[in-house]
């Protein structure tokens, strides 16, 4: 069996000949039992478990390093965790859900009935293409559809070795891979599917959900920004200052859910500093050589962050960095953990998502002046907040919008099963993983079951007096 479209200049004719096949397979099998999904659940499980380590190294090849042990906790243990919560509650969710029928209508009854959207799209992003691709498939095959996945022409051997185990374990009319670069993701999005998963950059986003809206194709856009992490003075600034460096420096900061800057009372801010590159150093220490610590994607990306950091400098902020040799890092491809001090709105930090080891610290000395900065500015996909004062946290949880928010440590609400995933205006819109996942990519459809005898035959014509009694009462009991 192959599943994959490959890239060569028959890929868009071929792509569009791949989703009709899939779109025909729906019509012919509307909704697949609960016995074929899980089947299919365990098969993605097997896929996984079998080419994990191949995925670990193509990965890591794709970047120029990263290692293995992030590569499995950071993605394949997500997946696997998706697909074990899937299979534990997918019988519970597709059964019709019981909802309220008003008096009047009575003995009538409600019911949602979960059926599949049919074909869904998702468009995996190239800096956690194994997670990214996989976990919002685990969704889609539960809710009972068919799916089309285009990864990251960025990562190629990965996307490559995705394709053949896909065609490996799965039919072409149950999950397609589409390989190819930015013009065949302009025509992927294109195409008329019945929900479309796409997670990137908001400029993407953007042009995504219009090409979406041709096809009045729904979405879900896991989407970026600048994702703040907020140092209440009653914080342990050392526990604060090593959970924020793990989440800034995994992947090399390359995580659309890093904290992007830190907000922090102005004379904590040193000490901040120094507890963070203390931090640091115990993770990943100060050899670039270190098999602990990624490389980034490529020299776009590359160079992108060193412009970062030179516009904050010649801008006028501190800029501070404990590297050393900084073209050994270089050579290896690695960027060393910065810390920018006194940076201001003019400065590109400032204004883009960093995506990379780049910290901005910046001054708020109370929970009011931190709500007034993150409300100020688009809002975030993720929000942390360190401290021990309830009152001070509660303030800045009900008073600011955040697509999801970890208390006391960075990235983890992602990997919770039973909470909902997604961003806010600028960064995103739609929820998935868990339930959540399964019903983003279902039509819960409404159905009234009348019974033999009732109420609201009353109100047929011929009107007149017991009309009038009826529609009083009713009235009365609303």
């Amino acid at each position: 069996m192959t599943a994959s479209v490959a890239s060569d200049a028959d890929a868009a004719p071929r792509m569009a000949d791949a989703f009709e096949a899939l779109r025909a397979a729906t019509r012919a099998d509307v909704n697949p039992p609960l016995a074929l999904r899980q089947d299919r659940l365990r098969r993605l499980a097997a896929l996984l478990a079998r080419h994990e380590r191949e995925f670990a190294a193509d990965i890591s090849a794709d970047f120029g390093h990263r290692s293995r042990h992030e590569t499995q906790f950071a993605e394949a243990l997500v997946v696997e965790a998706s697909i074990k919560h899937a299979l534990r509650h997918l019988a519970r969710w597709m059964k019709p859900r019981r909802v309220p029928t008003q008096l009047h209508f009575r003995p009538g009854a409600n019911r949602l009935l979960a059926l599949p959207l049919g074909v869904v799209g998702i468009v995996a992003p190239w800096n956690y293409p194994l997670q990214l691709s996989l976990a919002p498939l685990v969704g889609a095959l539960a809710a009972g559809n068919r799916a089309m996945v285009k990864p990251s022409e960025l990562v190629p051997r990965f996307s490559a070795r995705l394709a053949q185990a896909v065609g490996a374990y799965f039919n072409p009319t149950e999950v397609a891979i589409v390989l190819g670069g930015p013009d065949i993701g302009e025509r992927f999005v294109a195409l008329g599917f019945d929900h479309l998963l796409f997670t990137g950059s908001t400029r993407v986003g953007r042009r995504v959900a219009q090409a979406a809206a041709e096809n009045l194709t729904p979405v879900t856009l896991e989407l970026g920004g600048k994702s703040p992490a907020i140092i209440d003075p009653s914080a342990d600034l050392a526990l604060a200052a090593r959970r924020i460096a793990f989440g800034k420096l995994v992947n090399a900061g390359q995580t659309c859910i890093a904290p992007d800057y830190v907000l922090c009372p102005r004379d904590l801010q040193e000490t901040f500093v120094r507890l963070f590159f203390a931090a640091a150093a115990r993770l990943y220490g100060a050899d670039p050589r270190n098999p602990d610590y990624t490389a980034i994607v490529n020299a776009t990306h590359y160079a992108r962050l060193e412009g970062l950091v030179a516009d904050a400098r010649a801008k006028g902020a501190r800029i501070e960095t404990a590297a050393g040799d900084i073209a050994a890092w270089k050579a290896v491809g690695k960027f060393p953990p910065y810390v920018v001090l006194d940076a201001t709105d003019d400065m590109l930090l400032c204004r883009e998502e960093i995506f990379g080891p780049i910290l901005p610290v910046l001054a708020a000395d109370d929970a009011e002046a931190a709500i007034a900065y993150v409300n100020g500015r688009d809002r975030p996909l993720a929000l942390y907040w360190f401290g021990a004062d309830r009152r001070a946290r509660d303030r800045v949880l009900f008073a600011t919008v955040a697509g999801g928010v970890t208390v006391n440590d960075c990235l983890l609400h992602i990997a919770q099963e039973n909470q909902p995933f997604g961003g806010v205006g600028a960064s995103g819109m739609g929820a998935y993983h868990g339930r959540w996942g399964f019903r983003a990519m279902s039509k819960e459809k409404p159905v009234f079951y009348q019974a033999r005898y009732s109420g609201t035959d009353l109100l047929l014509p011929p009107y007149g007096a017991t009309f009038d009694r009826v529609i009083g009462l009713v009235r009365r009991l609303l």
